[in-house]
């Protein structure tokens, strides 16, 4: 493969939800540079495969989780003559969220060593401005969020009004109020019931929904 000048790079926070906590996916890196150390999943672009960074983003995170993320947007560009001791780089950060269902198929096809991480957690430290780079993906997925976007996109298939609050929650860090809530998301148009399904325990049925097809995170 042709070499590129600088080092160009896409790398990914990849986040989920983890009995009803934002995580995130590092792994634990096979190579030099920084060899056994924990950094996000990330990859060097191929000009004779990629047409895009976006594709360099989306194959990275097949080879390296085995599944196609469903949301995938960037963050920013990170760039340095010394952000990676193989000389000047430039890379381009995206975060990508997994429907929670998936995780344990990520878990069983990764042949590297991988870690659901609390995005906000200081230990373990992670290798060149990764750590950084998690932070500013963590903001700008919670802005989206606050500025009223509903993360969907980490849900299953078919899910509750809870599931969806539990996701909201999540992201933000924080608890809202069930009334609040529910007034927020009423007549929601990306909220679509399914009929005759309910989801039924020990308390009263719970209507089950799926997300529209033409939802826009």
């Amino acid at each position: 493969m042709k070499k590129l000048f600088p080092l160009v790079t896409a790398d990914i926070a990849l986040f989920t939800l983890k009995e009803d906590k934002l995580r995130a996916l590092i792994i634990r890196r096979e190579n030099q540079p920084a060899q056994g150390e924990w950094a996000l999943p990330g990859g060097i672009l191929q000009p004779e495969a990629d047409t895009s960074l976006d594709d360099t983003a989306r194959r990275v995170l097949r080879s390296k989780t085995g599944v196609d993320t469903l949301y995938l947007e960037q963050v920013m560009t990170a760039s340095s003559p010394d952000r990676d001791p193989r000389g000047w780089s430039l890379s381009v950060l995206y975060y990508a969220l997994l429907p929670s269902d998936l995780v344990p198929a990520v878990a069983g096809i990764s042949v590297e060593a991988i870690s659901w991480f609390d995005p906000e957690a200081t230990d373990p430290q992670l290798a060149f401005d990764h750590g950084m780079l998690l932070q500013r993906a963590l903001t700008t997925l919670r802005k989206k969020v606050r500025d009223g976007a509903l993360p969907l996109h980490l849900l299953p298939e078919q899910f509750t009004l809870t599931d969806v609050q539990h996701a909201y929650e999540a992201v933000l860090g924080s608890r809202i109020d069930k009334g609040a809530f529910r007034r927020k998301i009423k007549d929601e148009p990306s909220l679509l019931a399914i009929d005759g399904e309910l989801l039924r325990g020990p308390q009263r049925p719970a209507q089950i929904y799926r997300t529209a097809d033409d939802f826009k995170f």
